[in-house]
């Protein structure tokens, strides 16, 4: 009776074990992994869901920062991602190139504003004529990202140095340094949204995009200070800022140009195949339709710089040098 039951036992379990071995295989759902600008986490969400609607078996792992912490992410921390997309494409040019990545597409533009609340003070003053004689007035507390961290950050040093030439006030960038203290400098722009919602802050300066995915009200900036219009590089590349370099203890100087972001498939992308088809997606018509209504506008046609023969054959047709 014993030898009986083991023996149908072990029969149940080979059958068990058979019908394992022979039950299909499923494909295993694939993760990409994105570190991209705080600038970019509305468009960002916008397009990974729509690329999962496409791609259902598809999932994300997103990370928002300073677009220089997240290349440092690669280059010092030995961090891995799948897809890099920053709010300055020379972070791309001098961080990660050629050592971490081949080339860099060029993929948007943006402008700098002055964002603001209507619980702000003097916000039913403030225009493009008189903005900086009231950002310095006493009470006023205004901010901006770091610039070693975050291009916003230096691109408001930028927009201090051009406004200082463009209303004739001298010394005015260091006027307006000396009025912004350090409580004020945060790692990357979007974190400054809360103290200007919570009224801890009145003004920051932000990109347009941002104000405009927000719903916050924005100032604009004469386009011979804003950094948006290519008419003006040779005026932007008048001003200068210094910041950190690549490796500890170095630095570089930054020189004023429109503003061009850009993205990358670092060279250990743990999925490229699928990262290349991502951003096949972003600058697809409907990637670009997604960019525009997130008021962050394609470039059309994207540029690239780097190697070019490095490219996946699926980003070609989307291209010009």
């Amino acid at each position: 009776m014993k030898r009986r039951l083991l023996a149908l036992i072990i029969g149940f379990a080979l059958l068990l074990s058979g019908c394992a071995s022979a039950a299909p295989e499923t494909d295993s759902a694939e993760t990409l992994i994105l570190f991209h600008a705080g600038s970019l986490s509305v468009p960002v969400e916008k397009l990974t869901e729509a690329f999962q609607a496409e791609h259902p078996g598809v999932s994300f792992q997103t990370e928002s920062a300073g677009s220089r912490t997240s290349a440092r992410k690669i280059s010092e921390l030995g961090r891995q991602a799948d897809v890099l997309l920053s709010a300055d494409y020379t972070v791309i040019d001098t961080l990660l190139m050629p050592d971490f990545a081949s080339w860099d597409i060029h993929f948007a533009g943006n402008e700098m504003v002055l964002v603001y609340t209507e619980n702000s003070r003097y916000a039913d003053e403030i225009n493009a004529e008189n903005w900086y004689d009231i950002l310095t007035r006493e009470g006023v507390v205004y901010g901006h990202s770091d610039p070693d961290a975050d291009p916003c950050g230096y691109r408001t040093l930028m927009v201090w140095q051009l406004a200082e030439t463009y209303y004739n006030v001298p010394s005015l960038a260091e006027t307006l340094s000396a009025h912004c203290p350090a409580k004020n400098v945060r790692p990357k722009a979007v974190e400054l949204l809360a103290l200007l919602q919570s009224g801890d802050m009145d003004y920051a300066f932000e990109y347009r995009s941002v104000a405009v995915q927000h719903g916050l009200k924005y100032l604009e900036l004469p386009d011979a200070i804003n950094l948006s219009d290519p008419a003006y590089a040779e005026t932007y590349q008048t001003a200068r800022v210094e910041i950190s370099g690549a490796s500890p203890g170095e630095t570089l100087v930054k020189v004023g140009a429109p503003i061009v972001y850009g993205l990358t498939i670092p060279k250990d992308a743990p999925s490229p195949e699928l990262a290349a088809q991502f951003v096949a997606f972003l600058l697809s018509p409907e990637g670009q339709r997604i960019l525009e209504e997130a008021g962050q506008p394609p470039m059309t046609p994207p540029a690239v710089t780097g190697d070019e023969s490095a490219l996946p054959d699926i980003l070609r047709p989307y291209l010009t040098k």
